[in-house]
């Protein structure tokens, strides 16, 4: 694939000043292999940051999207195999929303696989050198919300979706990886699509 991909990260969340995925993708460059990028930061907020990619990824006529999230826990840089049809937020959301599983699309399908590569872009990451790993959800927070909805809103359409969640930033969890390492990997995983 090559053309215009749209990448997403989202603001700071739960108390934090900085997201892991805003500064991976700030120090991603312009271009990367055939691929244009355009960069967007999102609210972490259900529903509004879903609008917010689709409404970009239009705008920009994007070929591909890929968003970014941070996985505070999490030690590898992990693409998503699926998003699911769930809410449920341990913390409210940056407006205050709290939903207790509540389906995203009211009917809609249990779960959305990405149509990225990923396992090949997981691959990718780990010939590069840095820690990568397939993950089979994007959980059940804004992430997910995003990954669904994005997937649901193009299904059918050529233009292709998926998700990256990565580590926290050194100084935000024990278990962490350098913003440099994260847009690293988060490059080679661009390679790969």
């Amino acid at each position: 694939m090559s053309g215009t991909l749209l990448v997403t990260a989202f603001e700071p969340f739960g108390g934090e000043r900085v997201n892991a995925s805003r500064s991976a993708v700030d120090a991603l460059p312009e271009r990367i292999g055939a691929w244009a990028l355009v960069r967007r930061t999102l609210p972490v907020v259900f529903g509004e940051a879903a609008r917010q990619v689709i409404r970009a990824a239009e705008e920009t006529h994007a070929d591909a999207v890929l968003c970014i999230g941070q996985a505070a826990g999490r030690s590898k840089v992990t693409p998503e195999m699926l998003g699911v049809n769930l809410r449920y937020a341990a913390i409210p959301d940056n407006a205050g929303h709290a939903p207790k599983d509540e389906p995203v699309e009211e009917g809609g399908p249990a779960a959305v696989f990405s149509t990225l590569p990923v396992r090949r872009m997981a691959q990718a990451i780990c010939d590069a050198g840095l820690p990568g790993a397939v993950s089979l959800s994007a959980g059940a927070y804004v992430c997910n919300d995003v990954l669904y909805s994005v997937l649901r809103h193009f299904s059918g359409t050529a233009v292709r979706a998926g998700f990256v969640h990565v580590p926290a930033l050194p100084g935000q969890n024990a278990v962490c990886l350098p913003a440099a390492n994260a847009a690293a990997a988060l490059c080679a995983a661009i390679l790969a699509l």
